[in-house]
């Protein structure tokens, strides 16, 4: 199985932060943002990796990174061009991913939360995919899950009135077949691939699975989220 950062984007609500740099490269507490998914994934297993990040500070994650060894990994890079959405930049590691299973996380979510036993869980999956949800106080923030009978039924992106309070967070499990499926998706209105619609295809084909995770979740990229993840990680030191 291989691993998938996607550390793309303007980071627009960490203005002025970073109009000089990506967001991803930020500090988290002692480290860079980046460095917590990368050492999430490799902790989990999975050495093969491939970074995919917008284009003017691409040469600035290869300066930290490199090519992974330091990690004990491997790292690739990609680059998108233009501001497509998360499916979109997803759909440029199609070669990366050779039709082989992917762990994909978004470069600014970080978790408490061990992936080890759900990447041996997925890899004993079939197909389909496997999503990770985590009950929150403000759900209306987010892409939103509603379950019914242990199943997840469909995502609303930022619903106004949330049909739960289950969260999808950022990090997603998906076979070979998935840049298949973003090969079929339309722009939507604000004009990206949009990853809930990656997500409810393959609910609505009744293959997908899901985990509600009980650690420590945050997406880094405000600056109130950035300081409270900063805050919980110098408090597990």
């Amino acid at each position: 199985m291989k691993g998938i950062i996607l550390a793309g984007g303007k980071g627009t609500r960490l203005y002025p932060c970073t109009r000089v740099t990506n967001k991803h490269l930020l500090p988290v507490y002692d480290q860079p943002m980046i460095y917590y998914p990368l050492k999430l994934l490799i902790n989990a297993g999975i050495k093969d990796i491939l970074i995919i990040s917008g284009e003017g500070h691409a040469g600035d994650f290869l300066e930290l990174l490199k090519d992974g060894r330091e990690f004990g990994a491997k790292i690739s890079y990609s680059v998108q061009m233009e501001a497509g959405g998360i499916a979109q930049a997803l759909g440029l590691a199609e070669d990366f991913a050779d039709k082989e299973k992917v762990v994909v996380i978004l470069g600014d979510n970080i978790f408490e939360n061990d992936l080890s036993l759900y990447v041996k869980s997925f890899e004993n999956q079939e197909k389909g995919a496997r999503l990770f949800l985590k009950e929150v106080n403000d759900a209306n923030r987010f892409g939103v899950a509603e379950v019914k009978d242990e199943r997840i039924v469909g995502i609303e992106e930022k619903p106004k009135a949330p049909k739960s309070n289950l969260a999808v967070t950022g990090l997603y499990m998906y076979d070979g077949s998935v840049f298949d499926v973003i090969k079929t998706l339309r722009p939507s209105d604000r004009g990206e691939l949009e990853i809930t619609d990656v997500n409810n295809y393959y609910i609505n084909n009744s293959i997908t699975n899901y985990d509600i995770l009980d650690g420590f979740w945050s997406d880094a990229g405000t600056f109130e989220s950035l300081f409270r993840t900063s805050e919980f990680m110098k408090s597990k030191k």
